[in-house]
C-alpha cells in the first residue's frame, strides 16, 4: 500500500505513472546510459516527468552537491569510476523524491566517506521526505543505517531486528550479534 492504495492493482496508465513519480530503483551494476552525460543520466527522470529546464538544472545540481558529484556531470559514465557511477545512479533514483527507493547493494562500489553519504541522503529521503527504502544489503555498517532489517536465510526469514531508540551503533552491534547467532558466513544473513 503506497498512499492509501494497493499497487499491485495498478494497470496500464495508473501503473506508468507510478513507476515514474513514485519508484526509484537504484541497480547494483548502475544501468547508466551511455550515450548520456553524467548530468543527462540524472536528468532524465525529471525530463520525462516533464519538468522544466530552469527546476531540472536545480535539483541536477542540488542532488550532485549532496553526494559530492558536481564536478564529473559533464563526464560521460565510461569517464568515471565505479563508485561515482553509483552515485550518479543513486541520484538519478532519488531526483524525483519518490515514496519509494528499491536499491540493490548501493554501497557495493562505494568508499567510506561516499557510502556515507549516500546513506545520509536515504535517512533524509527517509525523514524527511517520507519514502520508503527497500535495500538489499550484505554489510552490516550499512544496514545499521535502517530502522527495520528482515535476516534472510536459505531463501526464507530467519530473523527480524527493529532499532527502535537504539543509536546506529547499538543497532550495528545487534546486527552483528544476529549475524554471530547464524554461525554462517556473513553474505548468507544480511
Amino acid at each position: 500500500m503506497i498512499h492509501g492504495e494497493d499497487i499491485t492493482r495498478l494497470r496500464g496508465n495508473k501503473l506508468n505513472r507510478f513507476r515514474r513519480e513514485e519508484l526509484g530503483f537504484i541497480f547494483q551494476d548502475f544501468n547508466l546510459l551511455d550515450t548520456l552525460t553524467c548530468y543527462e543520466n540524472i536528468a532524465i527522470a525529471l525530463t520525462i516527468q516533464k519538468v522544466n529546464a530552469k527546476e531540472i538544472d536545480k535539483r541536477v545540481k542540488d542532488i550532485a552537491e549532496k553526494l559530492g558529484i558536481e564536478g564529473i556531470l559533464n563526464k560521460y559514465p565510461y569517464q568515471v569510476s565505479g563508485g561515482q557511477k553509483q552515485r550518479i545512479a543513486s541520484s538519478r533514483a532519488m531526483i524525483t523524491n519518490p515514496k519509494l527507493v528499491l536499491a540493490d547493494e548501493p554501497t557495493g562500489a562505494l568508499d567510506s566517506k561516499s557510502a556515507r553519504q549516500l546513506l545520509e541522503n536515504f535517512e533524509y529521503l527517509n525523514r524527511q521526505m517520507k519514502a520508503t527504502i527497500l535495500m538489499v544489503t550484505h554489510d552490516a555498517f550499512t544496514a545499521s543505517y535502517a530502522n527495520r532489517i528482515l535476516f534472510i536465510k536459505d531463501g526464507k526469514i530467519f530473523n527480524e531486528l527493529i532499532k527502535g531508540n537504539d543509536t546506529r551503533k547499538q543497532f550495528f552491534e545487534k546486527i552483528i550479534e544476529v549475524q554471530t547467532l547464524l554461525g554462517g558466513d556473513l553474505s548468507d544473513v544480511i
